[in-house]
């Protein structure tokens, strides 16, 4: 039985610990592009929409845009960004931002650094109340028993 009150807790840490590092990862990689000083006018190619329930029956949707562009060498890049703004449909010109060497991670997000880096340091924040309250969880189970 005490198996059982350990998996759960142990599932939601690390689960909450990929989710962070996922979301760093993408994070330094739009820090990156932002930084390189590289942008190009990309056309959107595809707009969608995909919506998600969870298990309190609530609906999430997140906006999907596939863009491609022209490197300054002259390739052609095509990439697929999540959370882009609903407005921007198949067919019109946005600037991405992307570094030399993997164009394929460009973004289209506008420029705000400040507001990446706070949203980013309130999710870690969250994440890692999370799992530490997993270990909380943790640690009495195994006193107890």
């Amino acid at each position: 039985m005490q198996v059982l009150f350990l998996i759960a807790p142990v599932f939601i840490a690390s689960v909450a610990i990929s989710m962070a590092v996922a979301m760093t990862r993408r994070s330094m990689q739009v820090r990156r592009a932002w930084a390189s000083g590289l942008t190009a006018q990309a056309r959107c190619l595809r707009a969608f929409a995909s919506t998600s329930r969870d298990s309190d029956g609530h609906r999430s949707t997140t906006q999907h845009h596939v863009y491609e562009f022209l490197t300054v060498d002259g390739r052609p890049v095509r990439f697929e960004e999540a959370n882009g703004p609903a407005t921007t449909v198949q067919g019109d010109l946005v600037l991405v931002y992307y570094t030399a060497d993997r164009p394929d991670r460009a973004t289209a997000h506008p420029l705000a650094p400040g507001r990446n880096a706070t949203c980013l340091i309130f999710l870690l924040a969250f994440l890692g109340f999370v799992v530490a309250v997993c270990v909380a969880f943790v640690a009495v189970i195994a006193l107890t028993f």
